[in-house]
């Protein structure tokens, strides 16, 4: 009802402004706007003011309110009669506020009638423009205002679709624009004197114009000089006259190793920090470790299974001691890629302890030796990672429990599987661990607080990756509110809360994998101010409030993954090292991820659910793998390619896949949308048979099946028949 009203609304005021521009161009109002006109009537005018002033101030106001209003042409000639009838000051005044506020209506008649309708097909990139215009938005449009040369009327009409605040609107151009207003009233002051409006707008006054449009930008650098200055005020007496190295790295996860590695490449002097095992959580305790087991544990289900290859099924037997060494082996095979010698080769120096801030330039490291070293660069980056969440379950601490970092460890100790293992979350890791668990042999129970596993993952999603979990084994059970654990009778009791009533459930261990948190604690932030909330607050730039000061991986955000981690790296050791001369703003237009249960699940981009939300229209293309030959070959003919897309073109918004080695087969797709190609691209390159990577293909063959030119096709169809003499 409320959206009908708004229609209705909508329509009225465009009739409205149908009518008035309507009007203007039928009566030939125009004419009364040109210089040769005002200089006949300037006259006339002085007459009129002399006998009636405020009838002649009130009428020429509301004439300028609703020109600009309307966005007519000839604001120029209205400003010069505003200093020809009135003079200078007088004029001024009268036109700063007539000029203001009707720049303000058309800015919201613009937001009225279009920004809805730009918001519904250009969601993403508004959203983008709409977080600059919170950022600094004033600023940017305070500089358009100085210079004339830029239409007003565009400025009000764009900005109008933007989420810039009414107020902020108004007193901006009000003052943004008195400086231009002033020029073109005096102007009219000395109107006898002038034979065109080209008169005015000299190369003088056009440079000055210039100058004034670009005094912002350099006030800008003096604004971010002298807050700098401010922000490094109370450490100025500490500043080191001279540095030992170019730039110190805290922590030797993916985010760090990588910063050390550039800034030794481009053969800066560095100095990486790592307490614990270089390579970080992804090679000790994460992604690594992690796949080591899910591949185990999918041998011993393909076991179980072998009737689906035409062999006879078989119960794996195995050491669980042996499968977990297994695993550890594979962290030792992969070491070296991440050790202090080849990092120590690489021109990096390498030093074994936690390192803390003493100031923005210094840093203490408290070595594991015992004894603490300072060291002092011109560039810190900030690379210390994130651990797990542990929820503050009462009785917790009493039955035990472990999480995706300790685990490892733990179970290695172990005999045989785990008999009874609950898993708290339903994310990602407790997923894939709930599913490897299950495979391995224990009855397994996943424990989700929310509606559905996965829930960042569109519902049929979230329904597949259920339905593959319980056909292994795992009980998953949603909605489900753990609240706390007790020790009954010497049995280790979960006890959660479902639709309002208690329920228990024994176990014999507990894995906690309800997310991770940024290690913020231990590094010096809060001794130097630096801003925490989750994550270390950084800029676009991944600058902290001290600008020599970066951070980068899980505990800067927004993402918790190791690829990111990289990514993020690049930009802060860039920035750190090359920033006086060039900043560059980390890009998270394309970002891959990806689940590594069976099958699995990967995405880049946006998937419906997102795309809902964010208001982006999109039209979906669909490929089952269920259809595709080698994935029928290896049994593996379930999941599907899911495409979204710009409707009626073949530009990737998101791609979302489950099956069998989606994550490798989303790389194409993560190339596609970084680089601008769209399905076409996809659908003309080859693609060897047979694979799974024809799923890509054929998903963009089903979208160009759907926008097929029907119309053209059923010429072409007659045209066949023509050539067979029908």
């Amino acid at each position: 009802m409320g959206s009908c009203v708004m229609r209705y609304r909508q329509i009225l005021l465009l009739l409205l402004l149908a009518l008035a521009i309507g009007a203007f161009v039928a009566l030939d109002l125009g004419r009364y706007l040109s210089f040769e006109q005002l200089k006949a009537s300037q006259a006339s005018f002085a007459q009129l003011q002399a006998e009636h002033p405020f009838t002649v101030a009130a009428v020429y106001f509301l004439t300028y309110v609703l020109a600009t209003a309307l966005s007519i042409p000839g604001a120029v000639i209205i400003t010069l009669a505003g200093g020809a009838i009135f003079g200078l000051w007088q004029g001024l005044l009268i036109v700063s506020f007539a000029s203001t506020l009707g720049a303000t209506l058309a800015f919201l008649v613009s937001r009225f009638l279009l920004r809805d309708w730009v918001e519904a097909r250009f969601g993403q990139r508004l959203a983008d423009i709409n977080a600059g215009v919170n950022r600094e938005g004033g600023f940017y449009l305070f500089t358009l205002r100085l210079i004339p040369v830029v239409p007003f009327f565009l400025t009000n009409l764009l900005m109008g679709l933007t989420r810039m605040k009414v107020w902020t609107y108004y007193w901006v151009s009000q003052l943004g624009m008195l400086a231009g207003t002033a020029v073109y009233v005096n102007a009219g002051t000395q109107l006898a004197q002038l034979d065109s409006v080209k008169g005015i707008l000299s190369p003088a006054l056009l440079g000055s114009f210039v100058l004034l449009g670009i005094f912002p930008l350099m006030a800008r650098r003096i604004v971010a000089a002298v807050q700098k200055r401010k922000v490094y005020a109370r450490w100025a007496d500490q500043r080191p006259k001279s540095f030992d190295r170019n730039l110190i790295v805290i922590g030797g996860g993916a985010g760090g190793l990588v910063s050390a590695y550039i800034a030794a490449a481009v053969k800066a002097k560095v100095t990486l920090i790592e307490a614990h095992k270089m390579g970080g959580d992804c090679l000790n305790y994460g992604c690594v470790p992690s796949k080591a087991l899910i591949k185990s544990a999918k041998l011993a289900h393909q076991m179980r299974h072998a009737s689906n290859y035409g062999l006879s099924d078989a119960a794996p037997t195995f050491s669980f001691k042996a499968v977990m060494q297994r695993v550890h082996d594979v962290i030792k095979a992969i070491e070296p890629h991440d050790s202090i010698e080849r990092y120590t080769g690489l021109g990096v120096e390498v030093f074994q302890g936690y390192g803390k801030l003493v100031n923005p330039w210094t840093v203490e490291v408290a070595l594991n030796d015992g004894t603490t070293q300072r060291l002092t660069a011109r560039s810190i980056v900030i690379a210390a990672g994130a651990r797990p969440f542990v929820p503050p379950l009462p009785g917790l601490d009493a039955v035990g429990y472990v999480t995706s970092d300790t685990l490892w460890d733990e179970f290695a100790k172990f005999d045989e599987v785990p008999r009874r293992l609950v898993v708290l979350g339903g994310g990602p890791i407790g997923c894939e661990l709930a599913q490897s668990f299950a495979r391995l042999g224990s009855h397994v129970t996943q424990v989700e607080m929310g509606a559905r596993i996965m829930v960042r993952e569109d519902a049929e999603v979230s329904e597949l990756a259920t339905a593959a979990l319980e056909a292994d084994g795992v009980q998953v059970l949603t909605s489900h509110k753990a609240l706390r654990c007790e020790l009954v009778n010497g049995e280790k009791t979960l006890v959660v809360e479902h639709a309002g009533s208690e329920k228990r459930m024994v176990f014999d261990q507990l894995l906690c994998a309800v997310g991770r948190v940024a290690r913020l604690q231990g590094y010096g932030l809060e001794d130097l101010g630096i801003p925490t909330h989750r994550t270390v607050q950084t800029n676009e730039y991944l600058q902290t409030i001290y600008p020599n000061i970066y951070a980068a991986g899980d505990v800067a955000g927004p993402f918790q993954f190791t690829h990111t981690a990289a990514h993020q790296a690049w930009y802060a050791a860039v920035n750190a090292l090359f920033g006086e001369w060039k900043l560059f703003k980390a890009d998270y237009s394309v970002i891959p991820w990806a689940t590594f249960i069976d099958p699995e699940v990967a995405r880049v981009g946006l998937n419906e659910q997102e795309a809902k939300e964010k208001n982006i229209p999109y039209e979906v293309t669909k490929y089952g793998i269920d259809d595709l030959d080698r994935a029928i070959a290896d049994s593996e003919a379930h999941g599907f390619v899911k495409v979204l897309t710009v409707p009626g073109k073949d530009k990737i918004l998101g791609v979302t896949i489950v099956g069998a080695h989606a994550a490798d087969l989303l790389a194409e797709y993560v190339l596609a949308m970084k680089h601008g190609l769209g399905l076409n691209k996809i659908l003309g390159t080859i693609h060897t048979y047979p694979t799974m990577a024809e799923a890509n293909k054929y998903a963009a063959g089903e979208w160009k099946r759907a926008h097929a030119p029907q119309r053209l096709l059923a010429w072409v169809k007659k045209y066949h028949a023509w050539k067979r003499g029908e």
